[in-house]
């Protein structure tokens, strides 16, 4: 098989034709080369390698759209999370990109910045642009959309937050016993008044987050004090209000536990505004763990979630949904999580 002599086509998408016009085989050969069906149909290696560089040399790129209306798939899944900044999502989101990439398919992200109308409003548009499935980290007290996404057919898992109504496959980290075990913590250390600065309100991670709170003041036969329960959402401004709230009491509270990492940012800067140390004068917990987390001036005793697995399942399940059209997987998969030992917790002498 000879090549014949080079020539350009400018100003036009190279296409199948114009390679096999420029090695002299037909049309369906570099279809079948370019498709990764060599050995199924017994293209020669030489052929193989010599219409793959073809392509390369005449910048080739495949068309996605034809292939999606032959194949009826995009190759495309969307991603939609409450907030890019957030190193959690961001971690997220980042793992379900490389498990996307290591089977050739892309991921269209969208950031629905913690309101449930963007929220509504990406997914109609990854749904415009004819995703194969979605994955979708909901804001939190709104699921009628996605009962439609289910109810339409369109395979979706949904991560970190979940709606006991919705049929639909999710991955989440056990927020009830990690919330129990850090606030147990605190009691082990004699703390006896421990404010929380939660997340967004009914949401599912705030709700078993704060549950696991008045478990643990149960378990050691202590009260809760409603008054040490503030915040309202899982941003840093939150944490930085909250803290204000709590350090403001007196007596104040000995300890914080903050439901999440952006909150636990927050509240170190006002217990610096307010001169005070940690943990000297007040002990903290996060939930979440970060990579900063070790290396902060007091190292932050942590709720460490197990983010990039988070990603790599949720993407599988989805993977798994669209290879088998017609059945949809309603697998609801809890997480365990791990308290990490460092300094921002105080032993006290005695219960306070």
């Amino acid at each position: 098989m000879g090549v014949k002599e080079s020539f350009l086509v400018k100003n036009k998408q190279i296409t199948l034709d114009n390679i096999a016009e420029k090695i002299g085989v037909s049309c369906t050969t570099v279809s079948r080369v370019l498709t990764g069906q060599s050995k199924k149909y017994r293209i020669s290696d030489r052929t193989t390698e010599i219409v793959q560089q073809t392509a390369r040399d005449l910048g080739y790129v495949p068309d996605q759209l034809a292939r999606a209306l032959r194949t009826k798939r995009t190759n495309t899944m969307g991603l939609v999370i409450p907030d890019i900044s957030n190193p959690f999502f961001s971690t997220i989101a980042r793992n379900i990109e490389i498990q996307a990439r290591k089977v050739g398919n892309s991921i269209i992200l969208a950031d629905s910045q913690e309101d449930t109308q963007l929220e509504i409003e990406s997914i109609r548009l990854l749904q415009s642009r004819k995703v194969d499935g979605l994955i979708v980290c909901p804001v939190g007290e709104e699921s009628a959309h996605l009962k439609d996404i289910v109810n339409s057919g369109l395979p979706l898992v949904i991560i970190d937050r979940y709606f006991t109504d919705l049929d639909c496959a999710y991955v989440v980290s056990d927020n009830y016993h990690g919330a129990l075990e850090a606030v147990e913590y605190f009691f082990q250390m004699n703390h006896r008044s421990i404010g929380y600065i939660q997340g967004r309100v009914n949401t599912s991670v705030n709700s078993e987050r704060i549950r696991g709170y008045r478990d643990a003041h149960a378990r050691f036969g202590q009260a809760v004090d409603e008054s040490l329960i503030v915040g309202d959402s899982f941003g840093k401004r939150n944490g930085y209000i909250g803290a204000k709230i709590l350090l403001a009491k007196s007596p104040r509270p000995t300890a914080i536990f903050a439901a999440s990492n952006l909150i636990s940012l927050g509240a170190m800067t006002a217990i610096q505004e307010e001169g005070l140390k940690i943990p000297e004068d007040i002990s903290i917990i996060s939930f979440d763990e970060q990579p900063y987390s070790e290396y902060l001036a007091t190292p932050m005793t942590t709720v460490a979630q197990q983010t990039s697995e988070t990603g790599e399942i949720a993407f599988k399940l989805l993977q798994s949904q669209i290879q088998n059209e017609g059945s949809p997987t309603t697998e609801g998969i809890i997480l365990p999580t791990e308290l990490v030992f460092r300094k921002s917790v105080k032993q006290l002498k005695h219960p306070t």
